[in-house]
């Protein structure tokens, strides 16, 4: 077979440099490593920050995260990181109208949706006799409730909204004789700690894992009132109903938040050239990315990135913001938007 000729370690007619070039050497040393790392169980240290710019500059042209927090959304607003996630992207629905912890609108615009099917779910045990939100508020009562003990993790933004929608705040609960626990185990982990009575309620994501032992543990998900939902769907979120073919425990009418998608997204001023080598390079690799989604919407697990539902709004993938105008153009070219 006849070897690709090189020129400077550029490979022509390729638009790539040849794995001996001394800057792709460094770089992709440092990436492979950090992409290893990622897959390593005992490696803690999972959450990339990655800077990048021309060999020589002194500034830093371009900036990935591999984030999933609310709070990274304004350094991306300001132009500090260029491309970013959040989990879910409903958090990105509050950023675009300057709503909940954003002061002023953000002009987020996505770039494609990592599926991940899933609800935000406010599990309360039934000897409490609390069952929606208003009795939660109007009762007074003290509540032990708990949540997520990540401090930056986008479902306690999502809860703080949720639940201030109907006027009420973590310090309320705490004043009317209540425990908020912030702890640092999964909710199907945590629903052991109910039937004690050391926790009344179990507010968390991830409700797929975790509705079937609340249910078991004779809990039950609070209502929300009509006009409470429209109240939060004003807001930029989602209200998802769920059915018996996910939680066959469901006996009567259940509400919750939808928690789906995990957003990579980027502001508007960001330059289409940037947008479309990020969707170029997802392209490349998207076989080489491990992803899972579970519920009804499960698709192929480990590689083999979906790209043709990651780029439109799909129940495993809602899209709450606008598209970047390069990514739409490049999805398209793809086949994957009509």
């Amino acid at each position: 077979m006849r070897q690709q000729q090189t020129t400077g370690h550029y490979v022509p007619d390729t638009g790539k440099y040849s794995l001996r070039n001394p800057h792709t050497m460094r770089s992709r040393l440092m990436l492979e490593v950090a992409s290893e790392f990622g897959g390593v169980r005992s490696w803690p240290h999972k959450q990339p920050l990655i800077y990048m710019r021309a060999q020589g500059a002194t500034e830093w042209a371009v900036t990935l995260f591999g984030s999933d927090s609310a709070e990274v959304v304004p350094q991306v607003g300001r132009g500090e990181i260029t491309f970013a996630i959040v989990n879910p992207g409903a958090v990105l629905g509050l950023a675009i109208r300057g709503v909940g912890p954003y002061p002023e609108p953000i002009p987020v615009r996505a770039i494609t949706i990592l599926p991940q099917f899933d609800q935000l779910g406010f599990a309360v045990h039934r000897r409490t006799g609390i069952t929606s939100f208003s009795d939660l508020r109007d009762k007074r009562y003290p509540l032990k409730v708990s949540v997520r003990g990540q401090l930056d993790h986008s479902v306690l933004t999502v809860i703080r909204e949720v639940i201030g929608a109907v006027g009420i705040t973590f310090d309320d609960i705490e004043s009317w004789g209540g425990k908020v626990i912030f702890d640092p185990d999964l909710p199907d982990q945590r629903v052991k700690g109910v039937p004690s009575g050391d926790v009344d309620a179990i507010w968390d994501e991830a409700m797929p894992m975790y509705a079937a032992a609340a249910w078991d543990a004779d809990m039950r998900f609070l209502r929300f009132d009509e006009d409470h939902l429209k109240k939060l769907e004003a807001m930029g979120l989602r209200r998802v109903k769920l059915n018996r073919e996910v939680f066959p425990q469901i006996t009567d009418e259940v509400w919750a938040i939808d928690f789906s998608g995990w957003t990579v997204y980027t502001i508007d001023t960001t330059p289409d050239e940037y947008v479309t080598a990020f969707c170029e390079a997802l392209e490349a690799r998207k076989d080489r990315i491990p992803f899972f989604t579970p519920g009804p919407y499960s698709l192929a697990g480990d590689g083999g990135l979906p790209l043709d539902r990651m780029c439109r709004d799909t129940p495993e993938g809602p899209l709450y913001i606008p598209l970047h105008p390069a990514a739409e153009r490049f999805w398209r070219q793809q086949g994957y938007l009509a």
